[in-house]
This record gives C-alpha cells, sequence and structure tokens, in this order.
C-alpha cells in the first residue's frame, strides 16, 4: 500500500493540473452564451388541423451581444422564427416554432440554433402525435 501511495499523488495532481487549462468551462472576454430554459417542448396530444405553436426561451449568459444567425428545422413540416437584434448580456430572447398539424401521426423533430455563442451550434428538440382528421375537418 505504501508503494501506491506516492502514485495515487502524483496521479491526483496530474488531473488536477490539466482539468484547469484556461479557456476551460469558461467563456472568455467578449464571448456571447446561450442558455436555454427547455431544450425539448412536448406538445403532446395535438387535434388535426390544430394549434402547434411554442417558444424556446434563452438567455444570453456571456458578455457580449448574442446575435442569431440562423435556426433550422430538419423538415419543412416544422418553420421556426426568431428576432434578428442582438441578445445583450443577461437579457433573454425567443425561438417561434410552428408544427403543420394537417400532417397526422407521431413527430420528433430537431431544431438547429446557429449563433456567436461560445460552444458552437445548439439542437433542440420538438415532440408529439397529431390525432387523425374526421371527416368533416379534412378540407
Amino acid at each position: 500500500m505504501m508503494k501506491s501511495l506516492p502514485f495515487a499523488i502524483i496521479l491526483f495532481f496530474a488531473v488536477i493540473l490539466f482539468s484547469c487549462k484556461p479557456g476551460s468551462g469558461s467563456s472568455k472576454k467578449g464571448d456571447a452564451g446561450i442558455a436555454f430554459v427547455d431544450t425539448i417542448i412536448e406538445f403532446g396530444q395535438l387535434a388535426f388541423s390544430g394549434e402547434g405553436e411554442d417558444e424556446f426561451v434563452f438567455t444570453n449568459t456571456g458578455n457580449a451581444p448574442l446575435l442569431v444567425s440562423r435556426v433550422r428545422s430538419t423538415c419543412g413540416c416544422t418553420i421556426p422564427g426568431w428576432s434578428k437584434e442582438p441578445v445583450n448580456p443577461g437579457d433573454t430572447g425567443r425561438i417561434h416554432v410552428s408544427y403543420d398539424t394537417r400532417r397526422t401521426g407521431r413527430f420528433k423533430k430537431s431544431i438547429y440554433v446557429y449563433s456567436n455563442a461560445a460552444g458552437g451550434t445548439r439542437r433542440l428538440y420538438i415532440s408529439g402525435e397529431v390525432s387523425e382528421a374526421e371527416e368533416s375537418e379534412i378540407p
């Protein structure tokens, strides 16, 4: 046991030394940050041709203005919208998503958020199920 103690001490300090590199885990001066309240919106059961809209709320956790440059969905059935205005440090912003509820069945879609935030692109999800249309609801 006495022979393994020095090795354990060296290993402990090596782990500490390499995990404390400058800039690891913290934002540098001039970086924007983005933190979402929720990264998944579960719509649950939706009526055919009903309302399939909600918003992702985020906060700029950095120390520079946050600019969301693009928001992309994985299919044409999900339409995202967002403000093109910069979000100042500490302020909140919203990404509006609308799902086409004339497509029946279960769905799970991804939304990609591109911004100047440290850490790169963020992935959000929406999911739910649209009920089958009744005869009177079909246009």
